[in-house]
């Protein structure tokens, strides 16, 4: 890999909720703190800086891409780590079929690419038990 190319982790995984269902998890503070475990001020429009907080520290972001029940982007940056997080909802017969995609790993950023391969799919299990508590 040349320091041009970046790498990406992305996760998939198939619900039986719906999407607006996801959206709710994906776009509501108090659900994103109960997957995520961090604190945060989001609100799903474009341009609007958040952090995400925890007892380690934060995470800055900034909304770029808003499509409700559909994608939702956001600048991820944390310790050096410049990258987007990226979630597509997709309708299936059975539910949601769920991408994200966290993109800008850079070749010497080597442990955020380890941390977010191994934290991302533990975030989106938890996602799933969350949205099985909701109505």
């Amino acid at each position: 890999m040349t320091e041009t190319e970046r790498r990406s982790v992305i996760v998939e995984r198939d619900f039986t909720h719906p999407p607006e269902k996801l959206w709710r998890a994906l776009t509501q503070p108090h659900l994103i703190e109960d997957w995520i475990g961090m604190k945060s001020d989001f609100k799903p429009e474009t341009g609007h800086s958040f952090r995400f907080s925890a007892d380690w520290g934060g995470v800055d972001c900034q909304v770029i891409e808003v499509e409700p029940h559909r994608t939702l982007a956001y600048k991820w940056d944390a310790y050096g780590l410049e990258s987007v997080v990226t979630w597509t909802l997709t309708p299936t017969s059975t539910g949601t079929h769920l991408r994200m995609e966290q993109a800008g790993f850079r070749a010497d950023q080597q442990q955020a690419f380890n941390g977010a391969s191994a934290s991302w799919p533990r975030f989106i299990a938890k996602m799933d038990e969350v949205l099985g508590t909701l109505e």
